[in-house]
């Protein structure tokens, strides 16, 4: 769509999470089929999942068994349908499982220094995580697993490193995710869509009323695009069982997201 101003999506998320991998290439997989229509932006936010594990980790089965109360039997049947859902949008997970739950508060860190490098870098950064661990069962807790990921996608090993073994970024990675959970997300894969914040704009003490007519009238052509932007997405998310939450300054049309979610 010419002209039309891209659409920003915050994708808040865990490297731990298995649903984020389906989600992710689920997602990317709809982006694909709008590629050309609208320009997306697509930014990686902060959410863990166990936020106080410690480094030595603990068996997955243990984990999910103490925090769910689900038995061996049904975590492996609940691994074969993420396996399944993952096979059918292109994601490959490890067959044994995951195998322990490590902390991801250094991945997040990397991960947020890596979205200072740029949009791409920030993406594949994740992406690899996401296969370094459900995929190959690496841990995420690890600093030369994590250094070897971010050289493996093209960025400078020895700053990761550097990062890692400091306290770089961790106090952005624990202010946005208390930003994130003060929006309320509370549990992971969650995405944020947005074209421009509508009412971002702060009014003068003394308002102009031309003004005043042009930001009203630009900010109803920003929610009609934004309108025209979800219901393309909601209908392809649709197709790849993608859930989403989606909050901006211009709500969600509900014919849109009927018609998506049927």
């Amino acid at each position: 769509m010419a002209g039309m101003k891209p659409l920003h999506i915050d994708f808040v998320s865990d490297v731990a999470c298995p649903w984020c991998a389906v989600g992710l290439a689920s997602l990317e997989r709809a982006l694909e089929k709008l590629e050309g229509e609208v320009a997306v932006d697509l930014r990686f936010q902060p959410f863990e999942l166990n936020p106080q594990m410690g480094p030595e980790g603990q068996d997955v089965t243990e984990h999910l068994t103490q925090k769910y109360g689900s038995t061996a039997e049904q975590q492996a049947q609940s691994r074969a349908a993420i396996a399944a859902r993952g096979a059918a949008v292109g994601f490959t997970f490890r067959k044994e499982g995951r195998g322990r739950v490590w902390s991801t508060f250094d991945a997040h860190r990397l991960l947020h220094w890596a979205g200072e490098q740029g949009p791409k870098q920030q993406r594949d950064l994740k992406m690899r995580l996401l296969e370094s661990y459900h995929g190959e069962g690496r841990s995420p807790a690890d600093p030369e697993v994590l250094a070897d990921a971010a050289a493996s996608v093209g960025l400078d090993r020895a700053e990761a490193q550097a990062i890692l073994s400091s306290d770089r970024y961790a106090r952005e990675v624990r202010e946005s995710e208390q930003e994130w959970q003060q929006m309320g997300i509370h549990a992971a894969s969650r995405r944020r869509c947005s074209s421009r914040r509508c009412g971002s704009w702060r009014r003068s003490r003394k308002p102009n009323r031309t003004t005043g007519r042009r930001r009203r009238r630009s900010c109803a052509e920003d929610a009609e695009e934004t309108r025209e932007s979800f219901g393309c997405l909601l209908r392809l998310l649709r197709d790849f069982c993608v859930f989403c939450v989606l909050y901006s300054g211009v709500q969600c049309p509900p014919d849109a997201l009927a018609s998506a979610t049927q």
